[in-house]
């Protein structure tokens, strides 16, 4: 398999892209960038300002003021997620943080930044990239691209399992009443919206587990790359 390796893997809140990108980065020998992890710290950056992310102006202001700066670093094979140049990965995964990073994910400016962050990393080594826009922004000339998916309610059943150990007052149905608005409100944004690339290849995980998924994303790779 030639270098560098992109593989661009996008999908829905909740399809088990981090944890899959996680496993098929460690087949491969390569490093994984999560995206999602990025606007989650640009939603963190608001609420701990006090700042509304529905106010757009305000989050907008946070960048072209330099008032906050995200970046990540890879340590022993595993990202960091840097806020103001402090880890803050466990900070990110609350249900609060994870609206806010869905709200701020629709303005224009906030968009650019990250975009730009990510794509300088691609540059720089072999990687799998996970997210919303991936094959169609930040890497439309990956030649590996995967749309991740699984049914709404399977995928708010495993959010709610990876959250109820910390979040007490978690149900399952605010969960997934949670998700399908994260779903429309992804789809629907006019910059950048959720949407599976022309050459990407539909991944349904409803019925299959981790294995099995990290096997048929491996598979698409392969085919995608040629035989290691």
């Amino acid at each position: 398999m030639t270098h560098p390796l992109l593989i661009a893997l996008d999908g829905p809140v909740s399809a088990g892209k981090s944890s899959l990108a996680d496993a098929v980065a460690r087949r491969f020998g390569i490093l994984h960038l999560d995206t999602g992890a990025m606007y989650r710290a640009i939603g963190l950056a608001a609420l701990r300002q006090g700042i509304d992310p529905a106010d757009e102006q305000a989050v907008s202001g946070l960048l072209a003021a330099d008032r906050v700066q995200v970046d990540v670093r890879f340590v022993d094979g595993h990202q960091q997620t840097l806020l103001d140049g402090q880890p803050v990965d466990d900070q990110l995964r609350s249900q609060q943080v994870g609206s806010a990073a869905s709200t701020v994910s629709r303005y224009g400016p906030v968009r650019r930044y990250l975009v730009a962050r990510q794509q300088a990393i691609a540059r720089q080594q072999s990687m799998i990239i996970d997210g919303r826009d991936i094959g169609t922004v930040v890497l439309p000339d990956a030649r590996a691209k995967v749309f991740l998916t699984a049914s709404p309610e399977v995928r708010a059943r495993r959010r709610y399992e990876q959250i109820r150990a910390t979040d007490a007052a978690a149900t399952y149905e605010d969960v997934l009443k949670e998700l399908i608005a994260r779903d429309k409100q992804d789809r629907e944004r006019p910059l950048d919206p959720l949407r599976q690339a022309e050459d990407a290849v539909l991944l349904d995980t409803t019925a299959l587990d981790f294995n099995q998924s990290v096997d048929a994303i491996v598979r698409i790779v392969e085919a995608a790359y040629g035989q290691r």
